[in-house]
């Protein structure tokens, strides 16, 4: 009898043991998930400056230019000049005349230089004058040659009162699997104090925070 007596009180300690045991574990196992979960999330949210950067824009008075180098100075990465091999005439309304000629036929002018790993780009900002409401050829030629599928694509415009015209509407165009973001238009007399209207539309569609 002694030793049922003196069993019980055993089993009873070892059972009240082993079941705090199982709760640490459990608790242990919580607080582990938990943590995963969290990772997950902060992965998830990782911020778009991870990803590979192109400003690539066409500029014929210096104005698209101006707004590609405050975008460059704030989001990082590479900036590209799309020029045409033969240069426009200095004369505006021969420039005026020759876009219309290039539009109404669909001409693609060759390019003096390509960027060299365009696959390489996550994210890819694409500047132009609004001529004859849509893009100059140019960068027709640049988005004809360049294979942007599943980039993400982001038009800024500079304008003497068009605003954006059909300008994105061709650029989807030319680029069926590409993402585009909101774009960004301000016209060219407005252009040398644009800096925080420029940051305001990068922090709009979570380029920066």
């Amino acid at each position: 009898m002694k030793k049922i007596i003196f069993a019980f009180p055993l089993t009873a300690a070892f059972l009240v043991f082993m079941g705090a045991l199982a709760q640490m574990n459990f608790a242990a196992e919580e607080l582990n998930s938990s943590n995963t979960v969290n990772k997950n999330k902060e992965e998830a949210m990782a911020p778009s400056g991870t990803k590979k950067i192109l400003v690539a824009y066409f500029s014929y008075s210096g104005n698209t230019r101006e707004i590609a180098d405050q975008i460059h100075k704030i989001v990082g990465g590479d900036i590209f000049e799309i020029q045409a091999v033969n240069p426009y005439p200095d004369d505006y309304n021969a420039v005026v005349k020759q876009a219309r000629h290039e539009l109404s036929s669909g001409y693609k002018p060759a390019l003096k230089t390509k960027v060299e790993d365009i696959k390489s780009y996550d994210l890819i900002f694409i500047g132009y004058p609004n001529w004859c409401s849509t893009i100059p050829a140019p960068v027709k030629t640049f988005l004809s040659e360049c294979d942007l599928s599943g980039k993400t694509i982001i038009p800024f415009c500079t304008h003497g009162g068009g605003g954006l015209g059909r300008s994105v509407s061709d650029i989807s165009k030319l680029c069926p699997q590409s993402t585009l973001l909101d774009s960004f238009a301000i016209p060219g007399s407005d252009v040398k104090t644009a800096q925080s209207e420029v940051s305001e539309w990068l922090r709009k569609i979570k380029i920066t925070k």
